[in-house]
């Protein structure tokens, strides 16, 4: 997204001054480090501005150490340029306390890349293969099935050992760092994420050898798998942007659908459910959103002010359209802005942000969501008034409203869709929740020869109490069937769609299990 008004607003700065105001004084100050301007005040680099790369990943680093990092053996099986490219920077391994991977070494290697570099498999074929593989993923199948990718997970055994190993380490640092070079400052908004979207391919790999486990009558194999898959999406989940907390969630969509399948097939006894049941209860918990916009998002916005007061408009190219005539005396307009203003407009945005994304009562916390979403609509439609922004140019307070207008347009492009994201949260909470409903009924149904007539009975013996749906706050609706049951929440729009999800025809926006499993929709 792009916007003229920050240079627009530049311009009005410098032409709104007076011949005498033109001829600053003294070099340009630095940034007023405090709590609610800079929110923290080191370390300062070479040009006296904070290092918020550095001051993010030694808070993110804290407690963690090579041997209990996760992301240290999962570097170790995707390898030092996950997506090809250059890699990571030298600093990323420098924060990882290791030292950097060869580029030759045997690592994981994607499906696609496989299959089409080594089998030869192109064209048609590979995408009809790909279409094979999003039906393996959730049902059980045997290699003769597709040997191609037999042959594709069977390269990859080691590498899924080693995520595995991964899985079971306590902390998950992933450093944020750019490409700048020695001595440059930080650049936050252009840290790198390799890594994270490649995590989605070895989730696709654990849970396609699963179902491959589960044909073969191998579940304890199955259940690894499951279980590695799972803990994955967690550890993702709790990497410091929203980027990585979405991918987790992802993850865990990819996990939970193939457990389903697995309790389907496996035929658990009441013992084996329960003990399912409790590892997954014991998994980490799904990190809070909140605590992302307010580290991480926040020192991503705050960055970008600096960014604008070190380089102009140009530093944050592709962000703010700066393609247009250079403005006159841009770096004077840039040295009379109001920067606390600026600084203290962001954090309250970020403030209110986290404030809401905390607020445990789903009506309240989405009557807030929209409350935020209005007011930056009504600055846009200010800062839309030519003529208002004019006279408040020749007011007294000039500064301190161009300040203000750069921020919150800034803002405007910087801040995350926060309704959209606590919704991501909030189903992959809920389809967690409803994963541990489905093994409970496993258990109750192995007990009883039959499913509950409905959830309550499962309580106490199977779980503590029955959770209620997370989007309605009413009961999650249950129906036993002949063979099976179906058992759903209504989801973001909070209306009952009969089960049905979003690639159901007509779609519907319900969190839905069902035993037996429906046939697969056609990708």
């Amino acid at each position: 997204m792009k916007s003229l008004l920050v240079p627009t607003l530049l311009g009005a700065c410098v032409l709104g001054l007076s011949a005498d105001d033109k001829k600053p004084s003294s070099p340009p100050p630095k940034l007023p480090l405090g709590k609610d301007t800079t929110f923290v005040t080191g370390p300062l680099d070479k040009h006296g501005y904070i290092d918020y790369e550095a001051a993010l990943n030694a808070e993110l680093s804290k407690n963690v150490t090579r041997d209990n990092n996760a992301k240290v053996l999962l570097l170790e099986a995707l390898g030092p340029a996950p997506e090809g490219g250059d890699g990571f920077p030298l600093a990323y391994y420098k924060w990882l306390d290791i030292p950097p991977l060869p580029r030759d070494g045997d690592y994981f290697i994607s499906q696609y890349k496989y299959v089409r570099d080594q089998l030869g498999i192109t064209g048609e074929k590979l995408e009809a293969l790909q279409d094979l593989q999003y039906r393996l993923n959730q049902r059980p199948w045997k290699a003769d099935d597709c040997p191609p990718l037999a042959e594709w997970l069977k390269v990859n055994d080691k590498h899924l050992a080693k995520v595995a190993e991964a899985v079971k380490r306590p902390e998950y640092f992933n450093p944020l760092v750019s490409r700048r070079a020695e001595g440059e400052s930080s650049h936050l908004i252009g840290a790198l994420l390799p890594s994270v979207q490649k995590c989605r391919d070895l989730a696709q790999a654990l849970t396609l050898r699963a179902m491959l486990h589960i044909h073969a009558g191998q579940l304890e194999r199955a259940w690894d798998d499951l279980l590695t898959c799972h803990r994955l999406g967690r550890l993702i989940a709790r990497g410091a942007t929203l980027i990585e907390a979405l991918v987790g969630f992802a993850i865990c969509q990819i996990a939970t659908q193939a457990t389903i399948t697995y309790i389907e097939h496996a035929h658990l006894d009441a013992k084996q459910a329960l003990a399912h049941l409790r590892a997954i209860q014991q998994l980490p918990a799904i990190p809070p959103l909140a605590d992302k916009i307010d580290l991480a998002e926040r020192f991503m916005g705050l960055d970008s002010l600096q960014m604008i007061r070190r380089g102009g408009l140009g530093a944050l190219k592709g962000i703010v359209d700066d393609d247009e005539k250079p403005i006159a005396d841009t770096e004077k307009a840039l040295e009379l802005l109001d920067w606390a203003v600026m600084l203290q407009t962001v954090n309250r945005w970020y403030d209110r942000m986290a404030a809401a994304m905390r607020i445990k009562d789903r009506t309240a916390r989405v009557k807030e969501f929209q409350k935020i979403e209005d007011d930056f609509q009504a600055i846009k439609k200010e800062l839309a008034d030519a003529e208002k922004v004019k006279k408040q140019l020749a007011g007294p307070e000039a500064g301190q409203v161009v300040a203000r207008s750069i921020a919150n347009t800034l803002m405007s492009l910087l801040a995350p869709a926060i309704r959209r994201i606590s919704a991501a949260q909030e189903r992959a909470e809920q389809v967690a929740m409803n994963l541990q409903i489905a093994l409970a009924l496993a258990a109750y149904h192995n007990d009883n020869g039959k499913y509950p007539d409905k959830l309550t009975d499962l309580a106490p013996k199977y779980l503590a109490q029955v959770p209620h749906d997370g989007f309605s706050g009413q009961p999650l609706i249950y129906k036993p069937t002949a063979q099976g049951y179906l058992l759903y929440s209504v989801g973001m729009n909070g209306q009952d769609d009969g089960g049905k999800t979003f690639d159901d025809d007509p779609p519907g926006d319900d969190l839905r299990v069902q035993i037996p499993q429906p046939p697969l929709k056609k990708k």
